[in-house]
């Protein structure tokens, strides 16, 4: 958490001496009879940002048309199929800074259209993250994420369950700091078809990234320092071995590999799950009663360790990005500041999001001061970032990602060994980067 507050009195700095009253006037500026196009990312969690949409409507006086609003997997394929027909008509999407390598080309320079001082009013390594070939190709939005460990806390407190789980495993029954214990309690809390120990996203990048992260906490490598696929390895199979022994115990619902992020979330807030790994945006929503019926019961901490004393950290943000086709491209820009402004930033945070502007990690932590369930959010999320880290830094992830996580698939469902289906993902991943130039 050093690293991502360091530069936070600069910023600030900045902000009071930069701003000035042509900041004022400039932003959100007066765009009159412009419509703006945008693709975006869709869920439950990004709607109460979405809806202020229409107040830069207000201020402006010009019109946003979203005409697409899907999960990032399913726009980011559209987006790819935009490109390859040639018809980016549209002026902003969502982006991500572990999409972003792929389509750089797409998206203007935001630093010619914004002031600097807005710029610099954010975390210096996620506008470094943001930033693909010298360009910054999005602003980031308050949606810095690394996975923490959300938990039910009645269950760590249920005398009978303490008793069991010490006949059973001679250990006290604790939240959990490995990923060993994880798989202990998992089934031991398990009772399917109405209860489950944990539940991972089974699909995508998602699975992919989960087990990528989970074969650096066991000591391995994703891609080596020649960028070669090496995750068939010992400690490959470890990190796979743990979803296909979970799935096999049943400590995990029957349809997890078919799971992305709004099932997850959806899961644990539906009380049916005990141990959930996921991202600081839906902390808010797991603790409100009128959407959560684990709200008042939830814990968070810092993610488990594997067994090379490793945490899992898998790292990036969620950002908002201009096309280099948009007609008006001042007043994308100007959507795109509204999007991610201290205003944004303070109504996504207050629902858990980490923000990624220096001030409003400030005011977040001391708003959090009157309130221990945020507190403890803040506190486990924190410690959370440090052990953070990005997916691999070549353009060729997301399609090595859609060539691996079938074989990851098949090892879960029992058609692949670990090592065999490592194997043929390997040799998927390493063709993907031949092909590309990058091997």
């Amino acid at each position: 958490m050093k690293r991502l507050l360091s530069g936070v009195s600069a910023g600030v700095i900045a902000l009071a001496l930069g701003a000035g009253a042509a900041f004022a006037q400039d932003l959100p500026g007066k765009f009159d009879g412009v419509t703006i196009d945008a693709k975006l990312i869709g869920g439950q969690q990004y709607e109460a940002l979405y809806a202020r949409i229409a107040d830069w409507e207000k201020a402006t006086g010009a019109k946003v048309n979203v005409i697409s609003k899907k999960n990032h997997f399913e726009l980011d394929k559209e987006i790819k199929s935009d490109i390859a027909t040639g018809s980016i008509s549209w002026c902003v999407g969502s982006n991500h800074s572990s999409f972003a390598p792929q389509y750089p080309g797409i998206y203007t320079d935001l630093t010619a259209l914004l002031p600097k001082a807005e710029i610099d009013a954010f975390v210096p390594t996620n506008i470094a993250a943001s930033t693909i070939d010298g360009k910054l190709v999005m602003l980031p939005r308050a949606q810095f994420d690394v996975s923490a460990l959300y938990y039910q806390k009645s269950l760590y407190n249920d005398e009978a369950k303490k008793a069991a789980y010490k006949a059973k495993t001679g250990e006290e029954l604790t939240p959990p700091d490995t990923w060993a214990d994880v798989t202990k309690q998992a089934e031991f809390f398990a009772s399917p078809p109405d209860f489950y120990g944990t539940q991972f996203a089974g699909k995508e990048e998602a699975i992919n990234g989960r087990f990528y992260e989970m074969v650096i906490a066991e000591g391995g490598e994703y891609l080596d320092k020649d960028k070669k696929p090496v995750f068939n390895s010992e400690a490959g199979v470890r990190a796979l071995d743990w979803f296909v022994n979970l799935y096999k115990a049943k400590a995990v619902p029957a349809g997890t590999t078919n799971y992305l992020w709004d099932d997850l979330g959806q899961g644990f807030a539906s009380g049916t799950v005990a141990l959930n790994l996921d991202w600081p945006g839906w902390a808010g929503f797991f603790n409100d009663p009128k959407a959560s019926k684990v709200a008042g019961n939830v814990g968070v901490k810092v993610q488990p360790k594997g067994s090379s004393g490793k945490r899992t950290g898998w790292a990036g943000h969620h950002g908002f990005s201009v096309t280099e086709s948009c007609a008006n491209k001042e007043a994308a820009a100007s959507l795109v500041w509204w999007l991610t402004n201290e205003d944004s930033q303070k109504l996504e945070a207050a629902a858990g999001p980490l923000p990624t502007r220096t001030a409003v990690w400030e005011w977040d932590i001391e708003q959090a001061k009157a309130d221990p369930y945020k507190t403890e959010v803040l506190k486990a999320f924190q410690e959370a970032a440090a052990n953070a880290f990005a997916v691999p830094q070549t353009p060729s992830w997301i399609e090595i990602s859609n060539a691996v996580y079938p074989e990851l698939q098949a090892a879960i469902l029992g058609d692949k060994t670990s090592k065999q289906a490592l194997d043929d993902a390997a040799a998927k991943a390493t063709q993907i980067l031949e092909d590309a130039g990058e091997l």
